[in-house]
């Protein structure tokens, strides 16, 4: 899929693996200029060279979205390197696999300040930046996009603090959207569903991953690529769509 985001300026978190990877990959092809931001900045670079072997534009920025000092220094420097956020993927996410009875403190804070905290002060800063900018610029126009997730919209077994963790994202879309609409900010989530990508790919093949598949409305697993076509929701041609909170999840949500 194409549309022209030439000289925008995208950030991508989490992205140097899965979602995020691929998200920073979509937005370089489509003229973008990617700041690919993540904690294991080898693996970043990585993706950086791939991306420039394919014509595209990428830089890299270390970022620790549960460190506040570390969002700041993220954002000042991408600034200074190439110029303001146009559009934020808000992406990094982790999980764990446990019944509710057995979560501790720290399983909690774990999952709620990357999922929740982190991606609300990533957010929070980048939208200073925008509303800024906003004030000086009649016709700004700013793309946020939350990655929340299927949990978010549906609770799924074992999983219960990570779902929690990501319906707090959905409301945090909503709200974002509100305040932030008039100063020509579009804040917009996606929900995916069960995505095959590197970190799970070799489940899909136990057991367990075979039963899983068997319960999914299609009896599939969607692929990275599958979420392309809502990820351009942040060109310019989408102004009008607004505290949106889209499913990606292959029909799992309406189950």
């Amino acid at each position: 899929m194409r549309t022209n985001l030439k000289e925008k300026v995208a950030l991508v978190t989490g992205a140097s693996s899965g979602l995020g990877a691929r998200f920073a990959k979509v937005l370089a092809a489509n003229g973008a200029r990617v700041v690919l931001a993540a904690r294991r900045v080898e693996r970043l670079k990585e993706l950086r060279a791939e991306i420039e072997a394919a014509g595209g534009a990428a830089h890299v920025e270390a970022l620790d979205v549960t460190d506040p000092q570390s969002i700041a220094a993220c954002i000042a420097q991408t600034e200074a390197a190439i110029g303001p956020i146009d559009i934020l993927v808000n992406n990094s996410g982790v999980s764990t696999i446990q019944r509710l009875t057995d979560v501790t403190p720290a399983d909690y804070d774990y999952v709620f300040d990357t999922n929740t905290k982190g991606a609300f002060f990533v957010a929070q800063a980048v939208a200073r930046q925008m509303i800024a900018r906003a004030k000086g610029q009649q016709d700004f126009r700013g793309r946020i996009f939350n990655i929340a997730s299927v949990a978010g919209l549906r609770v799924l077994a074992q999983i219960g603090v990570y779902c929690m963790s990501k319906a707090a994202v959905v409301q945090m879309t909503k709200a974002q959207a509100l305040e932030w609409g008039r100063y020509g900010i579009n804040v917009n989530a996606i929900c995916p569903g069960y995505i095959r990508t590197e970190i799970n790919d070799d489940y899909w093949d136990t057991d367990g991953g075979r039963k899983l598949i068997e319960m999914l409305p299609r009896r599939r697993v969607g692929e990275a690529a599958d979420l392309d076509g809502l990820l351009l929701l942040v060109a310019e041609e989408s102004q009008f769509i607004d505290g949106a909170v889209i499913a990606a999840d292959d029909g799992l949500s309406v189950t």
